[in-house]
């Protein structure tokens, strides 16, 4: 895969593939993978297509520690990887954007909005993990496993899609200062929400826990009832896609209004 780098700050550097669309109506779309995936994912590439059949400007990069770009995973945390898209949105889009984010990258969707909600104009959150290192730390941890966390700082997590992950003390002491749902969200752009029934990893009542959160006047829950993680079939990158030209038509409609 060909893909461009730039570095937004020094000795950073962040891989991305970007499409500039024609289309002087639709908002861009800004797409936020997961914890340890990248930009090459089924999700990230279809919806990348879909946007360019409708001359709709798309953004996919790699946070630092993943993919392509630079750094060292173990190194990374979500105040790193929240700069990286901040850095992304920054300088590699322009007016508003809609993002989609999948699984952390729904937690990292969540607060990059908040952090530029002059910019954003809708939210598609595919099985979205805000908070997951507290979920990880206290509901999958015990005791041995928190207490060989503090002793080593590091401790590694099986995983189902590859190698087991690394998980670093200062992942989780770093989460504790981006935790969303113990208060509200509070970002106007509407948002939709799709998670799998069947999710092993994410529960699909966070989504119901994100959806009474935000203040948004405009929320709503898509289930996939035979759903899982990942969210790539056919019929789930459909959901995903459709959810994005709703948005978009929403922002079209809206900037109408605004000039009428």
């Amino acid at each position: 895969m060909t893909f461009q780098t730039f570095s937004p700050r020094p000795g950073v550097s962040i891989a991305f593939h970007r499409f500039d669309g024609a289309s002087l109506t639709l908002p861009g779309v800004v797409f936020m993978g997961g914890f340890k995936s990248d930009m090459t994912g089924t999700k990230a590439t279809h919806l990348e297509e879909q946007c360019k059949r409708r001359n709709q400007s798309f953004v996919r990069f790699d946070y630092t520690g993943h993919g392509s770009s630079s750094g060292d995973f173990k190194e990374g945390n979500i105040s790193h990887w929240l700069q990286d898209s901040q850095n992304v949105l920054d300088e590699l889009t322009t007016g508003p954007q809609i993002l989609v984010g999948s699984s952390m990258g729904g937690w990292l969707a969540l607060l990059l909005a908040l952090s530029r909600l002059d910019r954003i104009c809708g939210l598609t959150l595919l099985a979205a993990a805000p908070d997951f290192s507290e979920d990880i730390y206290w509901q999958e941890f015990g005791e041995e496993e928190r207490r060989h966390l503090a002793r080593t700082g590091l401790i590694y997590r099986p995983s189902d899609y590859g190698e087991p992950y690394p998980l670093t003390a200062q992942l989780f002491e770093d989460g504790r200062k981006h935790l969303l749902l113990h208060g509200k969200i509070n970002i106007p752009a509407p948002v939709r929400l799709i998670h799998g029934r069947k999710d092993p990893d994410v529960p699909w009542q966070k989504s119901e826990r994100i959806r009474a959160a935000l203040t948004s006047g405009d929320v709503r829950v898509i289930y996939v009832d035979d759903g899982d993680h990942r969210l790539s079939k056919p019929h789930d990158l459909e959901t995903m896609d459709a959810a994005v030209v709703e948005l978009s038509h929403l922002h079209q409609l809206a900037t109408v209004a605004k000039t009428a």
